[in-house]
């Protein structure tokens, strides 16, 4: 695996089950590089998501991931490969009978935190870092649908990731939100940990353009010019 390169997989098959979701995978990403990841409902999209977070067994191929390859990892060294990788989901996932600050805590005492003064430190961080510094002491209900995501962004990066997985992290928001939420992506990838957005928000793939990955017919491709990036709109 090259130097800069972060993922690299290899005529990998990705299943579900006995289902095979997608086949002939091979493609590479760089540290610092965001990627698009789209294509239609049911195309692949979350189970490779699901592969790359070693959720799913990777049967057949290769595939490396932040140093771990995904072919041979073991159960215990699975908790190791995510703390290296955040994840933001979709529907935010936050505690609601915690504050801001508690939701943040208890990921970090769960991932081996000890020291009250580094846990205290590491949240004032990426709550700056994502411009909820101010937040804190709210709970997840008193807030909007964007400081819900940028909350849930924030608990993703409490470990520093080198990469971020965003699956539809705009897919609950309005178009105002879903901007300044993208940009945030934007702006993590270029201090360079690397960031994969699965959308169907073809909107933001125009205003904000980076690589695409599509997941289409059990493959996928990668499109680099605006033609096909038209087409996928119709």
């Amino acid at each position: 695996m090259a130097l800069n390169t972060i993922i690299e997989i290899k005529d990998a098959t990705i299943y579900q089950g006995s289902h095979k979701v997608l086949g002939n995978v091979n493609f590479e990403v760089e540290k610092g590089q965001l990627v698009y990841l789209v294509g239609k409902v049911g195309s692949g999209k979350s189970s490779l998501i699901k592969t790359l977070t070693a959720e799913l067994k990777l049967k057949e191929g290769e595939a490396t991931v932040c140093d771990f390859d995904l072919r041979r990892i073991k159960s215990k060294d699975v908790p190791k490969l995510r703390r290296k990788m955040g994840i933001v989901f979709q529907d935010f996932q936050l505690l609601n009978d915690r504050t801001v600050r508690q939701n943040l805590e208890f990921v970090l005492k769960s991932t081996g935190w000890k020291q009250k003064y580094d846990i205290e430190k590491r949240i004032n961080d990426v709550l700056e870092k994502v411009g909820m510094q101010y937040k804190d002491y709210k709970y997840p209900f008193q807030l909007s649908g964007g400081e819900q995501q940028r909350i849930v962004i924030a608990r993703a990066l409490l470990n520093e990731p080198e990469v971020l997985l965003a699956d539809e992290p705009t897919g609950n928001l309005d178009p105002k939100t879903s901007e300044e939420i993208m940009k945030l992506l934007l702006e993590i990838s270029i201090t360079g940990c690397t960031v994969i957005v699965a959308t169907h928000n073809y909107t933001l793939l125009r205003k904000f353009p980076s690589r695409i990955i599509r997941c289409e017919e059990d493959a996928i491709k990668d499109i680099n010019c605006e033609n096909e990036l038209a087409a996928l709109e119709q």
